[in-house]
């Protein structure tokens, strides 16, 4: 690349301004591969791959001098701070680092020349280059997948190693970093290996320290206004929990905060969140054993090269794919309401009969995934061989952390020494209790006898700590918080690699979830039919900005749901078909799958048909429409609303679908922006499917104008070639 050849030679500026005339990378990734490059005196050393530009300096000691937006020009780092901090049997020590930064505003080469390391850090002793390394096995779901998934992703791995401190813990560590082909996204972790001959305790570590430059101007008052919402990195880790099934609610590792050595900033207060700090609220409080290597969670850092909503959204959902592919497994699930042999055979074989792909034995059935006896592992796996016989995966439901076990297994509260009245579902067993012990060993055991393929794990574990001095998995409150997540991480991981797909309404993707909730409120399903349709296609609207259609499943009441009787539901189906198949134009329109929960998938013939011609119409584009969405009108109810697939890798380079919610008909000319479909002056317009197309310009701002017919209440559908 020619801005690459000349990085050295010229200003970031100059860089940017040739960066404009290369490829965009969520157009085409191919141009920028990721590589290590070492300064010819060995006094730095930078990952890069044309998006992004991390340099460390090596000497005196390792740090963070400079990380760069190469597609802006901008510069995210202000200052220079340790690469990791941990406190180590009371005392807190930096690793790497370098000090003397007169002024925090900004770092100058002739500032970072002058820099001296601090002697009672870890120091730096070398550096070696490494592979991409997958956190955990993963078995595909190749029938599930449009298009090839790569893991681990394709990239470069960087270690940095430091020696244990001066007259400190024989404890040495190892900073990995990962910067991945294509994308502007890069991952670190640090690893701690206790050469002593006595157990360390590892109390407190931060496994990410960035001086980020601010991204607003705030003299008083809120700190945070002109920040939050502009900030150049998007930060998420796999320490991941709390229930909000959003990213940014559920890390709560991921810190911005006030930089306590920024005293040159706007801020009157200095109060400015421009200290990123990666590390765990609480703990993790545990014992390294002699010789023992203990291993961070993952920080994932996105580089953000715009402030508009609908790119910033697009670069996230990119870094889904990169880093948990399997988010693009997308099945048609039947949640039937009866776990009994008659009713989820009756269901694989309608399920096989309309185009549906997996049965799951939802809440309330009746499944029962800690009843390890004989008889009923035995009928499971019956099911399952009937299920896999037909093409047909199956999978069941359980509930963990939204329940009480009873004193001696709930989590115990810090201020109280009792259970209850602090959890954040007022209740929870704790994982690392006996309880919590066979609870895991019981669900491994279910899967490995059975051959089940799926998993819905409802209230996951959110966070809870837990102040019981006498459960197995943890040494008290201090580690209860790490000990319960590691066992739950670990459940995934192992699922993962046997190829369970696994339901989790929590940010479990970075660990091996493939979908949570898109996001909305449960007991709006018990609101009348017409009330649902427009609700559930805001939710999906909304839902999508950060989400890929195929991360958030939606949700359908076929029977009876929190309530609302006959006008809520569906049933019997073919006495509502036009509203059941709104559902399907709804939600396979958009790429996105539901708990479509009942008895049945249809009653009768004229049912059976109608489903099938929707998984058929599904299935037929299902490329399409499992990628990107731009988002278009909201739906209010008022006129007519949209989104548009859109896939610059495909034949069909976008699928447009808009939703009429008026009484009368509507013809509107829908402008849409094809700035990600990648097109060039033209496309052409297959109009519901039509074997002819026509031609429609394309004009410099890549947006087209595109005649739609709507009927009342209706759905209309077009592809752009």
């Amino acid at each position: 690349m020619v801005a690459m050849t000349l990085r050295a030679l010229v200003p970031l500026a100059v860089v940017a301004l040739l960066r404009a005339q290369t490829a965009d990378w969520l157009l085409d990734a191919s141009p920028y591969r990721a590589r290590i490059e070492v300064a010819a005196d060995a006094s730095s050393v930078t990952l890069t791959n044309g998006l992004l530009a991390r340099r460390l300096r090596l000497q005196p000691n390792a740090a963070t001098v400079a990380f760069e937006d190469l597609v802006t020009g901008a510069s995210l780092v202000r200052a220079v701070k340790p690469e990791a901090e941990v406190t180590i049997d009371g005392k807190h020590f930096a690793i790497g680092g370098l000090s003397g930064q007169r002024v925090r505003n900004f770092l100058t080469a002739a500032a970072e020349a002058a820099l001296t390391s601090d002697p009672a850090a870890l120091q730096c002793i070398g550096h070696e280059q490494r592979a991409v390394a997958a956190p955990f096995p993963w078995r595909q779901r190749r029938e599930w997948l449009t298009a090839a998934a790569t893991w681990p992703p394709a990239g470069v791995g960087l270690a940095l190693k430091f020696a244990p401190p001066a007259g400190g813990p024989r404890v040495s560590a190892t900073i990995i970093y990962e910067l991945y082909d294509g994308i502007p996204l890069l991952m670190k972790r640090l690893e701690l290996h206790n050469e002593g001959e006595q157990a360390v305790r590892l109390d407190r570590f931060a496994a990410e320290v960035l001086a980020l430059t601010e991204t607003g101007s705030t003299v008083g008052g809120d700190p945070d206004v002109g920040h939050r919402d502009l900030r150049a990195l998007h930060v998420e880790t796999d320490y991941a929990f709390g229930g909000a099934m959003e990213a940014t609610a559920d890390n709560p590792s991921v810190q911005f905060v006030p930089d306590p050595e920024y005293d040159s900033q706007v801020h009157y207060e200095r109060r400015t969140p421009c200290l990123l700090r990666c590390a765990p609220r609480l703990g993790p409080g545990i014992s390294i054993a002699r010789g023992e290597t203990w291993q961070s969670f993952r920080v994932f850092e996105l580089v953000l090269d715009s402030s508009d909503r609908e790119r910033r959204g697009l670069a996230r959902r990119a870094m889904y794919r990169t880093i948990a592919p399997w988010v693009a497994e997308n099945p048609l699930i039947f949640h039937v309401r009866q776990a009994d042999d008659v009713s989820v055979r009756a269901a694989i074989d309608q399920a096989v009969e309309v185009g549906f792909e997996l049965v799951l034995m939802t809440f309330g059935s009746g499944f029962d995934a800690e009843d390890d006896s004989d008889a009923n592992l035995q009928r499971l796996k019956s099911l399952a061989d009937y299920a896999h016989e037909k093409g047909i995966a199956l999978g069941g439901y359980s509930l963990l952390a939204s329940r009480s076990v009873d004193a001696a297994t709930d989590v115990i509260n810090p201020a109280t020494g009792k259970p209850g009245g602090f959890a954040t579902f007022g209740n929870s067993p704790c994982l690392c209790s006996e309880w919590g012990q066979r609870y895991f060993a019981k669900l491994r055991h279910l899967y490995e006898v059975t051959g089940l393929d799926v998993f819905e794990h409802d209230g996951s574990y959110p966070g809870d700590v837990c102040a019981a001095t006498t459960h197995p998995g943890h040494e008290g409150h201090a580690d209860s918080q790490w000990r319960q997540w590691t066992m739950i991480r670990d459940f995934y991981r192992w699922a993962r690699g046997r190829g369970i797909y696994l339901n989790v309404p929590d940010w479990y993707f970075l660990s091996g979830s493939s979908k949570t909730g898109m996001g909305y409120r449960e007991t709006n399903w018990s609101l009348p039919r017409e009330d649902q349709l427009l609700i559930e296609r805001q939710n999906v609207f909304d839902g999508t900005w950060c989400k890929t259609p195929t991360m958030g499943w939606m949700f359908v009441p076929l029977s009876e749901y929190h309530g609302g009787g006959a006008a809520a539901t569906i049933e019997p189906l073919d006495a509502h078909l036009d509203h059941y198949e709104a559902r399907f134009a709804n939600l396979l329109g958009a790429g996105v799958q539901a708990c479509w929960r009942g008895p049945r998938l249809y009653d009768t013939v004229r049912t059976r048909d109608a489903v099938k011609k929707w998984t058929t119409w599904f299935k037929q584009r299902r490329a399409i429409l499992e990628s990107d969405v731009v988002h278009g009108r909201r739906p209010d109810g008022r006129d007519v609303d949209w989104l548009l697939h859109v896939n610059p890798k495909l034949a069909t380079k976008a699928l447009l679908v808009a939703h009429n919610p008026l009484a009368t008909a509507a013809e509107r000319v829908l402008e849409v922006d094809l700035t990600y479909a990648g097109v060039a002056d033209r496309v052409v317009l297959h109009a519901g499917g039509a074997a002819v197309g026509v031609p429609v310009a394309v004009d410099r701002r890549h947006r087209a104008r595109i005649p739609v017919k709507i009927p009342a209440r209706g759905f209309a559908w077009a592809e752009l070639r």
